[in-house]
């Protein structure tokens, strides 16, 4: 069963004045309990693995009262109820009864009818209670399909709640300080948006601050937040009637979300003098439902009938849950003994037991598959495997595993899992010159190997002893950073302990001395920074010239020297040609005079127009619209003018990607023309001058005598697939190459209904939509928020 939430009755309450409502009474009162069981052909499950009920499905159901079994004492029969619609009364022939206080007719088997949709059990008095329960049904079937719709689902907001506050609660008792790490995993797992300030108190405050107000917990989901974020301020007719559309919950709500219209309301839609109507939770354990009151029962007039809704009666094919990988592409280690399988999307399995029979299923080299029971575990955030480890011997060393188990009656499939079995030997330090590694200060570092998911433990090994090192996990690499700051020069080692593997692997480091020097200063007229170069540049702490003060950056090392840069907070008056002397202040406080000259200005130049061109295609041309992107194959024509310099011979423009990874430069007669001595027109193709992998933003600066000014945005480059045509027969197919270039295609802007393309798609052909009008919409992975469109005919 998919879980719904309920933003926009949250923001409706917000909206309501405070003293135009009030808060709902809380279900904090133990009722008596039900006992239910539910048989689907030849398996019976007790109602807490059951989310839906189905027709012709058994259903059985007795009462566990501690009131009315004694002849003397005030009676209850058990009533259920099916409804089929909001407009349409069930017949008299779906209500039962039970005598609760009659050893042999206490219980109710009944069986689900053909179109019912939902099913509500009843504890009513004897005296007159049946016939007006089937009255007040049959004359407002809409008013208790509502009000049992929200009794369900506020039933299972409870249980999410629950499930959060017992988890919270059994830390203050055992790891209080273990609340702040683990919170926001039980809030994701849960779906259940948690007051962040908590976390900031002492731990053993953070408990009682989480749980104090049930109000503070609130049901949200990052799909629906971004629709309630538009309605801030809106008029509160308007919130309630968003509510009742599928993105804001069907109207569905629970008194847990501080809503306008609670349970008690909606169900005084059919109270009486003779019968008051009381709303009752249901806590499912196995076959038992443990009710909870937000009222007393009254055996006075008006006597009370509590009220307890059923799992809704699914119609069409069984529903199961969406579940996800929390870290989509993080690798498993299969070795880890406690291996937890990330999983979020569908918090029921964590607060139900709905899903039930849950394994894992690993296949094997030889195509055979293992079974392993896992257990969901809201606290670790996922599944986790009930014995301790996997056996890998004989696996791949990446090996296929699914979630597996039942939704009720319904077999289902939950996310796969790519599972790392360890190998020894492989790790090396990667992209980092081993002759930076300097004493004196820390130095990060990345490490390569086999299997980085099963890394166990980095230890740094050298004279003054062994010291435990964090990492952080990147795809096939881990970074640390070496703690040499304290360090003498010499010879040090790395090992890194695997899961699964019983020796680590050494990596063996040299940890140098390396004399600080400062060797020059490059300052540009009209900048506000200027970049030293030298060693030991990590010691500045300040720099100040002609009393302005320069504050450093970070270090980068190149060549085998530092470039730190330095900047101030506003432009000095600087002239090109000035011989300065820049003042250095070291951490230590020493200080270190540096003469310089201030360079001439750095070249400066502003976009005046641009323009795109497209080549004639052979088949299919893909339009983009607006001009923030342009396709990979287009000639792109911009022009530019010059601020305070003049265009000369040797002149060029670079154009590069946002992270520089590819460039390409224009020079006179090879793409720039001058149009005069302070305008300058730039055409090129992009997509053949930085390479066919171009894409994403681009940028351009003018250089000019060997030195460049500031990188300026341009437009973003976009691969677009070579498109041969669209047949059109029953279904519609559409052919061409590099088609995983598309993300998605639509027969409409809006993108309804649209087909997705996977991820690495390798086919010439794809089914797509029916054209509208003659044209077909794309959206392009390079850049998806723009829209491109291609015209197929009618």
């Amino acid at each position: 069963m998919m879980l719904r939430f309920l933003p926009f009755c949250a923001l409706a309450a917000a909206l309501v004045p405070l003293a135009a409502r009030a808060d709902p009474a809380p279900f904090d009162l133990t009722g008596p309990s039900l006992r239910v069981g539910v048989t689907h052909g030849t398996t019976t499950l007790p109602i807490a693995q059951v989310p839906r009920l189905a027709t012709g499905d058994r259903v059985s159901i007795s009462a566990d009262l501690a009131i009315g079994k004694k002849d003397d004492g005030a009676r209850y029969l058990l009533v259920a109820a099916f409804l089929r619609g909001a407009t349409e009364p069930p017949p008299k022939s779906w209500f039962f009864k039970a005598e609760t206080w009659k050893a042999k007719k206490n219980a109710l088997a009944l069986s689900v009818p053909e179109g019912a949709r939902q099913l509500v059990v009843f504890l009513v008095p004897e005296s007159g209670g049946f016939d007006a329960v089937v009255s007040a049904v049959r004359k407002q079937p809409g008013a208790f399909v509502r009000a049992v719709q929200d009794l369900d689902q506020a039933s299972l907001d409870r249980a999410r709640l629950d499930a959060f506050l017992d988890g919270i609660h059994a830390l203050e008792r055992t790891r209080p300080e273990r609340i702040e790490a683990v919170s926001p995993l039980l809030s994701r797992s849960l779906a259940i948006k948690l007051k962040a300030e908590c976390l900031d108190l002492a731990a053993d405050l953070q408990a009682s601050c989480l749980t104090q107000s049930r109000d503070s917990l609130v049901l949200a989901d990052g799909q629906s937040s971004t629709l309630a974020d538009t309605l801030v301020g809106a008029p509160t007719d308007l919130a309630l009637q968003l509510s009742a559309t599928p993105e804001g919950g069907l109207g569905y709500y629970s008194p847990y979300i501080g809503v306008v219209r609670d349970l008690a309301k909606i169900f005084g839609a059919f109270q009486t003098t003779q019968f008051r109507y009381i709303p009752a939770l249901a806590r499912a354990h196995d076959d038992r439902l443990a009710l909870l009151l937000n009222a007393a029962p009254s055996f006075a007039s008006p006597k009370s009938v509590m009220v307890v809704a059923m799992p809704v009666i699914e119609t069409g094919a069984p529903q199961t849950p969406t579940m996800r990988r929390a870290e989509a592409d993080r690798l498993v280690c299969a070795a880890k003994p406690d291996l937890v399988l990330p999983v979020e999307g569908a918090p029921l399995i964590y607060a139900t037991k709905f899903a039930h029979d849950m394994s894992l299923r690993v296949t094997t080299p030889q195509g055979g598959v293992v079974e392993l029971p896992v257990q969901a575990d809201a606290e670790r955030g996922g599944y986790v495997l009930d014995h301790v480890g996997m056996q890998t011997a004989g696996l791949s060393s990446v090996t296929d595993a699914t979630l597996h188990g039942r939704w009720g009656f319904t077999p289902f499939d939950g996310p796969r899992f790519r599972l790392q079995v360890p190998r020894a030997g492989g790790w090396q330090m990667v992209d980092t010159d081993p002759e930076s590694l300097v004493v004196g200060r820390d130095n990060a570092v990345s490490l390569a190997g086999p299997t980085p998911s099963c890394v166990e433990s980095v230890t740094l090994v050298g004279a003054a002893g062994d010291v435990p090192l964090a990492w952080t996990s990147t795809g096939e690499r881990i970074g640390l950073t070496l703690p040499l700051a304290k360090t003498a020069p010499g010879k040090l080692s790395l090992l890194v302990k695997q899961y699964g593997v019983e020796a680590p692997d050494k990596i063996a480091l040299t940890a140098l001395a390396e004399a600080g020097r400062i060797d020059g200063l490059t300052l540009y007229a009209g900048d506000a920074s200027g970049t030293l170069s030298g060693t030991r540049l990590d010691l500045v702490a300040s720099m100040t010239i002609d009393g302005v003060a320069f504050k450093p950056g970070d270090v980068v090392r190149a060549d085998k020297a530092d470039r730190l840069a330095l900047a101030a907070g506003t432009v000095p008056t600087f002239a090109a040609g000035q011989a300065k002397t820049a003042l250095v202040t070291l951490t230590d406080g020493r200080k270190r005079s540096v003469k310089f000259v201030v360079a001439a200005a750095r070249p400066k130049a502003t976009l005046i127009a641009k323009s795109a061109v497209a080549p004639p295609s052979p088949g299919l041309p893909v339009v983009l619209a607006g001009d923030t992107a342009i396709a990979q194959d287009i000639r792109l024509t911009f022009s530019l003018r010059t601020e305070g310099t003049r265009f000369a011979a040797g002149d060029s423009v670079e154009i590069a990607t946002a992270d520089g990874a590819m460039t390409t430069s224009v020079t006179s007669g090879r793409g720039l023309t001058v149009q005069d001595d302070r305008i300058a027109v730039v055409s090129v193709e992009p997509g053949k001058a930085l390479g066919v992998s171009a894409h994403g933003p681009l940028k351009w600066r003018l250089v000019q005598g060997g030195v460049a000014g500031d990188w300026v945005p341009l437009t973003t480059l976009v691969r677009t697939p070579a498109l041969a045509g669209v047949a059109c027969k029953e279904t519609c197919t559409l052919t061409g190459t590099d088609l995983f270039l598309i993300e998605s295609i639509a027969a409409n802007a809006g993108f309804a209904d649209a087909v997705r393309v996977t991820d690495g798609f390798t086919g010439a052909s794809l089914a797509v939509p029916k054209p509208v009008g003659g044209t077909l919409f794309l959206r392009l992975r390079d850049d998806p928020g723009v829209t491109a469109s291609i015209a197929v005919g009618s």
